[in-house]
This record gives structure tokens, sequence and C-alpha cells, in this order.
């Protein structure tokens, strides 16, 4: 069992580590048997729908429809490479409202050719001047760094987006301290957006070490060398991730309000059932009069408006 740990934590840290972990928010790619995956999910889940180049954003779409049809609250990511133009991106929209999907998660996104929109900030200024029905953005947000865009623009993009976004979460990160320390001087900067705190769920190593090596944490060499004692476990390790240490880490930023985190978003990477079955058993151990089912959705009280 893979970086597991008796609880060490707070009073404080416990009850708010249990309070996001009760209605966490899952993500799922939109492959062909991904609504068998959704079965194994807590009933009117959040559910975050991914976007890639290679099925398209009409493969999250229809997928976030199905969810939300089913009862759960979808949020599709719309990449904006891989939007056309305007009209392309109003007919997006509709699609959304028709379904009443009325929160998405706007990205840049990995397509090499892009259309009217190069990046998050370019969608985001478009939707805002044709007016939209969303009442909730997120946008992405990188402790580590982002695998092709220098810090200070990236740190640049993210105030300027702060603007037109409900709340911002993290990318794959295995340091509490960087997450910390990232949020902190975000902060001190006066970027008040809730945020939602990524953590991968139950995982093979070896998929988690790939995945990890290639998507928001910069480069492979950056994240070996700012990760290595992980990286290290990893690979000696046998049987699945479990992100019971890196939560452990993370709970008392929870706790604490200056923070601003919300929110937790499993990166499932599609092993939903046993990333759900790790959730409620440690949801029991951590407080046993927790519900480890969905409760009333908790809206961002700060940050930009959506516009």
């Amino acid at each position: 069992m893979l970086f597991r740990r008796r609880h060490g934590l707070s009073p404080s840290a416990r009850e708010a580590l249990g309070g996001v972990l009760s209605a966490p928010t899952f993500e799922l790619i939109p492959l062909k048997d991904a609504m068998d995956h959704a079965g194994s999910l807590p009933p009117g889940a959040r559910v975050s729908v991914t976007a890639s180049p290679i099925k398209g954003l009409q493969s999250t779409i229809a997928l976030s429809e199905q969810l939300q049809a089913d009862g759960f609250r979808a949020v599709p990511h719309i990449a904006a490479r891989m939007v056309r133009d305007r009209a392309h991106l109003g007919d997006l929209l509709a699609s959304l409202e028709r379904a009443g999907i009325d929160r998405a998660f706007i990205v840049g996104g990995d397509a090499k050719v892009h259309g009217d929109f190069p990046d998050g900030l370019s969608l985001l200024r478009e939707m805002s001047e044709m007016g939209h029905p969303l009442r909730e953005i997120g946008i992405p947000c990188y402790p580590q760094g982002h695998p092709f865009i220098a810090d200070g623009p990236l740190l640049e993009a993210v105030r300027e987006k702060a603007t037109y976004a409900s709340y911002m979460t993290t990318q794959l990160c295995f340091e509490p301290a960087a997450i910390a320390s990232w949020l902190a001087a975000r902060r001190s900067e006066g970027i008040s957006l809730p945020v939602h705190i990524g953590v991968p769920g139950v995982t093979e190593p070896h998929r988690l070490l790939a995945i990890s090596a290639r998507i928001g944490v910069a480069d492979t060499h950056r994240f070996l060398t700012k990760n290595i004692r992980f990286v290290a476990r990893l690979v000696r390790s046998g049987g699945f991730f479990r992100p019971d240490a890196l939560l452990e880490g993370l709970a008392p930023h929870i706790a604490d309000p200056t923070a601003g985190i919300v929110d937790l978003h499993l990166y499932t990477f599609n092993a939903v059932s046993p990333t759900e079955t790790w959730r409620r058993r440690y949801l029991r151990a951590l407080a046993p009069d927790t519900v480890a089912g969905p409760t009333a959705e908790v809206r961002p009280t700060a940050g930009g408006a959506v516009r």
C-alpha cells in the first residue's frame, strides 16, 4: 500500500481535509468506456471532463452532456487551441446551455495548430465580449511550472485570467510545501481566487510517473529533480499509489483560511472504482462520522466574478 501512513493531524486539519474530501471533483478522460467508469462515482458528483487534440472537443462535450443527463455536475474542459473561431465558440457554448451545463474549465490546450485562440486568456476575453451562459469558470495554475511556458509569462497569464475566473485548479504537484509557498505568493500579490487542489487518485505507479513527467509539472528533468524522493519511492514500490501522505501534508494548508483552498480535484485517469473505494475508506479512517458522498455544493466566496 504505497505512501500510506497514520493520520498525524490536528483536529482542525482533520476536519478541513474531511470536508473537502467528502465531495471532491472527479476528473474523467472522454474514452469510449468513460460512462462505465462513471457508474462508480457517487450520485450527483462534480465531474471534470478533459479535452485532447486526439479525441477532439466534441468528445468532451458529448461525455459532459451524458454525465449531466445522468444527474452529475459536468465541468467540460474547453481547450482554446482547439476552438476554430468565434462561431465555433458560440456553437460550443450553445451546446452546453442546451444540456443545462453552466460551468466549464478553460485551458490553453496541447494542439500544435490552433485557430483564432492561441491560449486560454484569448478565449476568456472572447467569451466575455460575447456574453456566455456560464456561472462558473475554472482555470489551471502550476505550482511547479509549465512544460513549455516560462514562469514569468505563466504567472502574468494567471493574473490576467483571474479577472474572468471563479477558481483555479493546481496541476499535478507532489510537494505540499511547493503548493503552499506558491499560494502564499499569489495571495500576497492580491490574487484571491479560490483554489481546487489537484491530487492523483489511486494509480499504478508506472502510469502516474509517466503522466506526471509530461503534464503540468514542467519538463521531465525538472520534475525528476524537484521530486527526487517521491520518484525514488515510486520506482521502488509495487501495487498502487495512494495519495494519503500527500493529503496529510496538504491538510494544514487546507485548514488555513488564508490559503483559500475550497475543493479537491481528483485526477482519476479513469480508475474511478479504486479511487472511490480508497476515498471512502480514507474518510472512515479520518473521521468515522464524515459522510463519504456528495454534499451541498459549496460555491466560491472569493475571487473574480464570472463574466
